[in-house]
């Protein structure tokens, strides 16, 4: 099987890290590093993070690097509400001590580009896109093309009225991407993320396969539950960055259209998506952007990548309507 080379490029978060387990449990991907950018913890955080997991999976193999620590003009807000003071739903897991994380994400990337031919999956703000469009966008336009998780078309925001966290940490970064990359964009934004939900159901059976992996998730996403639950009454947990590596994986599970994007960067609405359904602007579109996701086909792939030796006893599960998960 001829492996598809990817970054990743993320802000390690609980989601983030479940995306990542999901990428090196799917051999069809070939990560050939993980860049760190600021979002959903200060980037040294994250990096941190992402050996972490790295590690729990055997494969501090992979590099890390540490790229853009605060958004190309915003000043940095991270959610340590939302996924707990260490990033990590507060499980506090101990410190690498084997490799340490390096520095120079954008440098990284240039360089991978130059050589490889790379997709880059973006899981957080696109600071570290934006910087590496800065300093040579013909390189980086060498890149396959852009997935990201980011954004909102007809959904609400999750971090104001109207805004997706990656997209309102740094709006000036994905406003750049969005005009200047010029390769193919494809939006995994809150319209279909927030369909893929783990369920307490999903927990417990998770709970249930007795593996040191699935141990780290129920205990990273507790905290992350706890949120939704205060937050907006969610029984479970939205895990949106798998779906971006899913949809990598197998287009099949996501559909949308072509549009025109642009973002609002200044004022009460920052951060906000405006996808131009109305071909206002009679821009030449500049994105895909997802709209519709078969969230039980998701939730079957993540599920069953994770944990194979559980394959039979999942798609049963996932099958059985007394469940509610089908």
């Amino acid at each position: 099987m001829d492996k598809r080379k990817v970054i990743i490029d993320c802000d390690p978060g609980i989601d983030d890290s479940l995306a990542i387990i999901l990428a090196l449990k799917s051999e069809e991907i070939d990560v050939k590093g993980i860049t760190i950018v600021s979002g959903n913890v200060h980037g040294k955080k994250g990096a941190e993070n992402a050996l972490k997991i790295l590690k729990e999976l055997n494969r501090l193999d992979i590099p890390v690097y540490l790229g853009e620590c605060e958004p190309m003009e915003r000043k940095l807000i991270t959610a340590e509400d939302t996924h707990g003071r260490d990033g990590l739903g507060e499980s506090f897991l101990p410190r690498v001590e084997e490799v340490t994380y390096k520095e120079g994400a954008v440098n990284f990337i240039l360089d991978e580009l130059k050589s490889e031919d790379i997709t880059i999956i973006a899981l957080g703000p696109l600071t570290n896109i934006a910087k590496a469009l800065e300093k040579d966008c013909e390189v980086t336009r060498k890149m396959k093309e852009l997935v990201l998780m980011g954004g909102a078309f007809k959904s609400f925001g999750n971090c104001s009225q109207v805004a997706e966290f990656n997209f309102w940490v740094d709006p000036h970064g994905v406003e750049k991407v969005f005009k200047e990359l010029k390769r193919k964009i494809t939006m995994v934004g809150l319209d279909v993320t927030r369909q893929c939900v783990l369920t307490p159901n999903y927990i417990e059976m998770i709970r249930q396969f007795n593996e040191p992996l699935g141990e780290l998730i129920v205990k990273i996403t507790k905290f992350y539950v706890d949120f939704h639950w205060n937050q907006e009454r969610t029984l479970g947990c939205v895990i949106n960055d798998p779906l971006a590596i899913a949809y990598f994986i197998n287009p099949e599970l996501c559909s949308g259209k072509e549009y025109f994007v642009d973002i609002v960067t200044e004022g009460k609405a920052i951060g906000m998506t405006l996808v131009d359904e109305g071909d206002f602007y009679r821009e030449k579109p500049n994105c895909l952007v997802l709209t519709e996701v078969n969230s039980k086909g998701f939730m079957e792939m993540f599920l069953t990548r994770i944990f194979p030796k559980h394959k039979e006893d999942i798609i049963s599960i996932l099958n059985n309507s007394k469940y509610g998960l089908n």
